[in-house]
């Protein structure tokens, strides 16, 4: 530290006053000193820290820049650079001013329905044994964007199966996104003859143009309790972590399209390269394509739960 107080402001004052200067504070430090510790060669370790800090940095900056330690490490393992030790990301991330993005509440999108509700089927356990078992939807303003959007997540494998972007909270939304989540599997041909579709009581899940789709679709409707965060909370959970990792981490944004892009790649990101810690640290993609090779006597192994995205 002393050495680069220094260096910060020899050019304007000149090595000898500033080693006098420190030397009258009680810093003891001579020129010569100053100058042997300049010219040492650099330590094993520093030049280890040096090849290092620059991979992690890069990780970092490939992923958002949303990547706390645990998460950079777990990604330098699979890159192969098994020999780093979890302690010395955290050292050299808050050394280089590296750090995670936190997460923070968000205002609720939920406008309770009147017509009759389907039971609550999932009871907060957010878990299941395969994909396509369990879905769990939810809508999110963005203030920023002065609109929502609507998400729609699976529960085994972390992925988000189907989103939309609106300027307003119509009926609409929800459908579009549960249309290009029911479109996906159907086009990567899966079975949803098992699945639960689980909400709030907004009145977009609601709709009988919603409710028919699923209906269609052969899912069986779930909902939470009004006014009720923990009934839905995996779903907020992921509208929480958007906001933080994209939303606020990114902007600002210049209208509907700006943001649409962002939030294209941002899924695309967020299913196929970023890691989860539920599934084993690895990214969505990878999960539900390392499941079905498998065996179907070692579904149960996959089981997921409740935590953090």
């Amino acid at each position: 530290m002393i050495v680069g107080f220094i260096d910060e402001y020899r050019s304007q004052h000149g090595v000898e006053p500033i080693c006098r200067v420190l030397s009258g504070h009680g810093i003891k430090i001579a020129p010569s000193t100053y100058y042997a510790f300049k010219t040492r060669p650099a330590s094993a370790r520093a030049r280890s820290d040096a090849g290092l800090v620059r991979v992690i940095a890069s990780v970092h900056q490939a992923n958002y820049g949303v990547y706390g330690a645990r998460r950079v490490w777990h990604e330098l393992h699979r890159q192969g650079h098994t020999d780093v030790a979890r302690c010395t990301v955290e050292r050299l991330m808050r050394a280089n001013g590296l750090r995670g993005i936190s997460k923070a509440k968000t205002p609720r999108t939920t406008i309770p329905a009147s017509s009759p509700m389907p039971t609550d089927k999932v009871q907060r356990q957010f878990t299941a044994e395969a994909p396509d078992r369990l879905w769990v939807a939810d809508i999110t303003y963005i203030r920023t964007f002065d609109g929502c959007a609507a998400f729609i997540l699976d529960m085994c494998s972390r992925m988000i199966v189907g989103w939309q972007l609106s300027t307003s909270l119509h009926t609409r939304l929800a459908f579009d996104a549960l249309d290009m989540a029911l479109w996906r599997r159907a086009r990567e041909q899966r079975d949803l003859s098992a699945l639960i579709h689980h909400s709030d009581k907004g009145v977009q899940y609601r709709a009988i143009r919603y409710t028919q789709r699923l209906a269609d679709a052969g899912v069986v409707a779930s909902v939470g309790s009004t006014g009720d965060s923990y009934d839905n909370a995996a779903a907020e959970a992921f509208n929480s972590l958007f906001k933080a990792e994209l939303i606020r981490n990114r902007g600002p944004w210049h209208g509907h399209s700006d943001l649409e892009f962002a939030v294209t790649e941002y899924i695309d990101w967020y299913n196929h390269r970023r890691l989860h810690s539920e599934i084993g640290y690895q990214p969505p993609a990878e999960y539900e394509a390392t499941f079905y090779d498998q065996p179907q006597t070692s579904s149960t192994e996959f089981v997921t739960t409740t935590g953090s995205l």
